[in-house]
């Protein structure tokens, strides 16, 4: 028993050894792919992808978006809109008690008239956060904030886009050129909005330079988070977690709060961002992320309110954060994927199971990352995926597969060296040997069944060597009961025509009747035969022969043909014999000996057919015939 077990041990590590080091190189690879940041992009697209596909969350009103859209500025007749329109806003946004507004919209230089009027508002309310920007751009320009505001009351607008140009980061906090620490827009915002609930801005705990509110850690965004490489992670930066759904904030346009046809309880103790919604604004970044109508499009005020909604959902209702593994775990899960591709190929052996069992775990590896996503985790889907299909459809499976088949051919070559044995034996001796049980009932001469033992004798030890030389792998030999050997490499028609020779020469009683030999053996294509095909059709032949030789009573003619026959090729053996229908020693059925069943199985083979059939007004006909020019059977 323990020797069973340890041979089944044995053979399973040769069988890992040939399909698993493959697989292993192709985790190996995906690996190196991703170390080298060769995925990013398509991790990118899967997260967009993802988040885009969530369920809709509710519309957070605690946020509400101005928009001066194109209507408002056809309305003012202007634009950008002069402070005083501006300065106009704030005071009517300001009757309704808003918790912080802020203005996406740059204004380091004064837009006449109302400069006075505005900064008279701003210096008023202290709820109010204007925008700079500090990082400086290609040409090393920053813009300064607007006049009037002091330095709390300011907060920076400038964005980190990914090498697609796609927003999924947000810069919070970052040193400025003048070495001062400044904030975002969105953190004021969150910072003033949180102020009401007794939570204030301080460092982290876990990671002491991370942002946190009422002990609610910021995470720092790290250069190889998810799916990141090497990123830009300077200053403080996270995650965005867009908010999902067709309207995750409420709208509204400027015109429509100057006439006072918003309801006050959408102002009312809310953040309030304004900014520009005008399509000719030019106010905007590019997100697949977010669901929306505008290519890939949203408003720049859109993405600071996402930022804002995301702090303050994460302090006060603890909405997730996006969060990542560390990189220890992303590879632990991609190489688990793997190795589970790898076992997909060794478990199922037939193509069909193997993309059943394939289509399940990758449904499975969507749904575990789609469903994390939701709890706010960001898998490495796209290499897991990719290490998953690669082993479990591809290089892995496709060995363990050819190892099986390999398999199926060995037991195919045992059976078929069975069969050829069979064979040698069936058209030889065993011929030999009907004719020897018949001539002694007939009281034939003592010499010539001394000659026919002679033969039998010469034929059985003929069968080693030829079945010996046919079971060879790739054998080009074709031997014959006396001794003859053909190669199969030869033409077609030249062999049938070497295997009619040698069979009329054996000693058969019918042969001795005939008076007419009808011979043609005219050149065929051999392009579709395969040596398989054509050592079947010697066969063919040969016992064909041999049956008319034995069972053909009183032949005097035999037609032997093997020629083109409108598009088919036709090899054919015709006797006037006793025939089927005459026969009556009955040792000859119709209906399928061996010989019957190995020329049906050649003529299945050659997409062709196979016929034994009586010959008017007496004999048989037995012929196989195949289409020309078919090349796809082979």
């Amino acid at each position: 028993m323990k020797r069973y077990t340890w041979e089944a041990i044995r053979k399973e590590l040769i069988l890992w050894r040939i399909g698993a080091l493959p697989g292993l190189l192709v985790i190996g690879l995906v690996v190196l792919l991703r170390l080298t940041g060769s995925l990013q992009q398509m991790e990118w697209w899967s997260l967009d992808h993802l988040l885009r596909s969530r369920p809709n969350e509710p519309t957070d009103d605690r946020v509400l978006i101005v928009g001066i859209d194109e209507a408002d500025i056809n309305e003012v007749g202007v634009h950008p809109i002069p402070d005083q329109q501006l300065a106009a806003l704030l005071k009517k946004l300001q009757t309704y008690q808003p918790a912080a507004i802020g203005i996406d919209i740059v204004r380091d230089l004064p837009i006449k008239p109302g400069e006075a009027e505005l900064e008279q508002v701003f210096q008023t309310h202290n709820n109010i956060i204007g925008i700079e920007k500090v990082l400086p751009d290609d040409i090393g320009a920053t813009i300064d904030p607007p006049r009037g505001l002091p330095p709390q009351q300011v907060g920076f607008a400038d964005v980190v886009l990914d090498q697609d140009s796609s927003m999924r980061r947000s810069l919070l906090g970052t040193p400025t050129k003048t070495g001062d620490y400044q904030f975002s827009l969105a953190l004021r915002l969150a910072w003033l909005y949180l102020d009401r609930y007794g939570c204030q801005l301080a460092n982290g705990v876990q990671d002491i330079e991370a942002l946190s509110f009422c002990s609610v850690e910021l995470r720092r965004f790290q250069p190889n988070d998810g799916g990141y490489i090497h990123a830009d992670a300077r200053g403080n930066q996270i995650l965005i977690n867009y908010r999902s759904g067709e309207q995750p904030f409420r709208r509204v346009s400027m015109i429509q709060v100057l006439r006072g046809e918003v309801a006050e309880d959408w102002i009312r103790d809310r953040v309030i961002l304004i900014g520009v919604t005008a399509t000719s604004g030019r106010d905007m970044v590019k997100s697949e992320a977010v669901d929306h109508n505008t290519s890939g499009l949203i408003f720049g005020i859109e993405t600071h309110a996402h930022v804002t909604s995301q702090i303050i959902s994460m302090v006060l209702d603890d909405r997730p954060a996006l969060m990542v593994w560390s990189d220890g775990w992303d590879y632990v899960w991609i190489i688990g994927w793997g190795l589970l591709g790898i076992l997909f190929g060794r478990i199922f052996t037939s193509p069909v199971k193997t993309l059943l069992g394939l289509g399940i775990a990758v449904a499975l590896l969507f749904g575990i990352s789609y469903t994390a996503l939701v709890m706010g985790w960001w898998l490495p889907i796209v290499p897991a995926a990719m290490v998953l299909v690669l082993n479990g459809a591809g290089l892995t499976a496709s060995l363990f597969y050819r190892y099986q088949q390999d398999l199926k051919a060995r037991i195919q070559d045992r059976q078929q060296v069975i069969d050829q044995t069979f064979d040698a034996i069936h058209n030889g001796p065993l011929q030999t040997l009907a004719r020897l049980l018949r001539n002694t009932q007939e009281q034939v001469p003592l010499e010539q069944l001394h000659a026919d033992l002679e033969r039998l004798n010469q034929e059985l030890r003929s069968v080693y060597e030829a079945v010996q030389q046919e079971s060879l792998p790739q054998s080009k030999t074709l031997y014959l009961c006396n001794g003859a050997n053909l190669n199969l490499q030869h033409a077609t028609h030249e062999l049938l025509h070497e295997v009619y020779r040698n069979t009329m020469t054996r000693s058969f009683p019918c042969f001795k009747t005939v008076k007419a030999k009808i011979v043609s053996f005219e050149h065929i294509d051999d392009r579709p035969l395969s040596l398989e095909q054509k050592r079947g059709l010697c066969r063919f032949l040969e016992e064909a022969l041999c049956n008319a030789g034995k069972y053909a009573t009183g032949m005097t003619r035999l037609e032997v043909v093997c020629k083109p026959e409108n598009h088919w090729i036709v090899v054919r053996v015709v006797d006037n014999g006793l025939g089927i229908e005459g026969g009556s020693d009955g040792q000859m059925s119709p209906s399928g000996g061996r010989g019957t069943r190995q020329a049906k199985q050649l003529a299945r083979q050659l997409n062709g057919m196979f016929r034994r059939s009586p010959n008017r007004p007496k004999g048989t006909i037995c012929e196989i015939s195949y289409p020309m020019n078919k090349l796809w059977f082979r």
